[in-house]
């Protein structure tokens, strides 16, 4: 299980949610009213009385169309937070047609108590394991950590998150009266209906697995959230956005940011066809039965009738090699995070991320080396005398099996690993019978890539003696 790539979903973090996140997003549109509250026909407009219970539309003593005295030129005070927060759940409830089952609660934190709050202990098993994984995409080399990049990643761009395990959303600001963008509040607050609906709670074990349920609740807020701006460009009156977003940017490795954000692109495309395919009871429906592969999430052709096939490796491995003390020892990486390995390493064409998105996606993450995926798994492994996981990260391996749908689609795949990949990219020279070395960079070590039939078979090792070490030849 990719325990830090969880925690990032159960954070449900704000930066990729509104207008902080790094990826150009034609429909963040900014209020063109020239008020904080109020409308031209507001004195026009006589709201009826509160309801004597709760009811769509309406939340905490405000209608969805309900004009508020909100000015977030010198931040939100106490009484400016409550109403603005409960508007827009009122709001979200009529666009989303899903009533909350109690208030939810805003809560401001300084960026100093965030980042205590985030400097929890990392398991150094876990974390050795989760480096194999990102090393055998070739998206994170033996350089750095997994765990460096996603704090690199994030580190001064959070804006805020929802806690399932609190149920309130918590907004990281210096500001006692901080400035909140609407569309932002508007996503989280459908995290929170979500919450109370159907529950957050829990991650699948695999990387593939984690990314596709993000699919469906990271794509029902987002596509919400564009449906929600859209009604403040079309006909509500809205809280102008703030004039920044307050959060200093991250340093930004584009590939690894591409796989975990998949789920903010081509979630509201999947989230929209399953609304086109029975309305939102169709969406609701799919919280009992989530997407289980990426490959779900950008087809949605295929949900939820194509399930990725079960993917194992046997151990093979000599007495001076050993999986990992993990539960599970595999990882499934999954289409999207294969399609950021070929993307960086210029094994497709790169123009193609950003030619012909779905409807509500800025991004294309379909190509053919990775579009033919049934499964995998990948499996690390470490010298069995290496009980500190403190050693030489060369001093790793791992064997990842990926299976096909059809025997065209692993050779596919394999020509653009080996040629693209291997070769071209990373300049491995040949050093033997389907066996490759790389000789200098962040992913220096040795490489055996064969493939019987729909199956392809990766086994990486510090150099070529040790291929049949970790994997003996079967």
């Amino acid at each position: 299980m990719n325990r830090r790539l969880a925690a990032v979903f159960s954070a449900l973090l704000l930066v990729v949610a509104g207008c902080a996140a790094p990826v150009a997003d034609p429909s963040a549109a900014s209020d063109d009213s020239d008020a904080a509250g109020g409308t031209a026909d507001a004195a026009d407009w006589s709201w009826p009385d509160d309801p004597p219970t709760d009811r769509l539309g309406w939340e905490n003593g405000y209608w969805y169309n309900e004009s508020i005295a909100v000015d977030q030129s010198d931040g939100l005070n106490d009484s400016e937070m409550e109403a603005f927060v409960a508007r827009t759940m009122a709001r979200v409830e009529v666009v989303r047609e899903l009533e909350f089952e109690e208030s939810v609660p805003v809560e401001v934190v300084s960026r100093a108590e965030y980042r205590n709050e985030s400097d929890e202990s990392t398991d150094p098993v876990h974390s050795d394991w989760n480096d194999q994984v990102w090393e055998a995409l070739l998206l994170v080399g033996e350089d750095r950590t997994i765990d460096e990049v996603f704090d690199e990643l994030y580190g001064g761009v959070v804006l805020g998150y929802y806690d399932p395990s609190e149920g309130r959303i918590v907004v990281v600001s210096d500001d006692d009266q901080p400035t909140i963008d609407r569309r932002t509040l508007a996503h989280e607050l459908v995290h929170a209906a979500q919450d109370q609906q159907f529950g957050l709670d829990g991650s699948p074990t695999t990387q593939d697995a984690q990314l596709a349920h993000g699919g469906l609740v990271e794509g029902d807020a987002r596509y919400v959230d564009g449906l929600y701006e859209a009604r403040c460009e079309a006909d509500w009156d809205c809280v102008p956005q703030p004039s920044s977003s307050g959060a200093g940017g991250g340093s930004v490795d584009y590939p690894v940011f591409l796989v975990i954000y998949t789920p903010y692109s081509e979630g509201p495309t999947f989230v929209s066809d399953l609304r086109d395919r029975g309305g939102w009871a169709a969406v609701d429906a799919a919280y009992a039965d989530r997407p289980t592969s990426t490959e779900q999430v950008l087809h949605p052709n295929r949900y939820p009738d194509e399930r990725p096939v079960a993917v194992t490796v046997e151990d093979r491995s000599s007495a001076a090699w050993t999986r990992y003390d993990t539960d599970p020892v595999a990882d499934a990486v999954g289409e999207a995070s294969i399609f950021a390995t070929f993307w960086k390493h210029r094994a497709v064409d790169r123009a193609g991320l950003q030619q012909d998105p779905g409807a509500y996606s800025p991004y294309n993450y379909t190509a053919e080396p990775s579009a033919g995926w049934a499964g995998d798994a990948v499996v690390p492994y470490r010298p069995a005398s290496d009980g500190t996981y403190e050693a030489n990260p060369h001093e790793r391996g791992y064997v990842w099996r990926t299976v096909w749908d059809t025997e065209a689609d692993a050779e596919q795949f394999e020509r653009a690993y080996v040629n693209d990949t291997l070769r071209l990219s990373l300049n491995a020279s040949v050093a033997g019978e389907d066996t490759y070395r790389v000789d200098d960079g962040p992913f220096a070590d040795a490489y055996r890539v064969t493939r019987d039939g729909d199956t392809v078979t990766v086994v990486n090792a510090p150099t070529v003696a040790k291929l049949d070490e970790i994997h003996e030849r079967s």
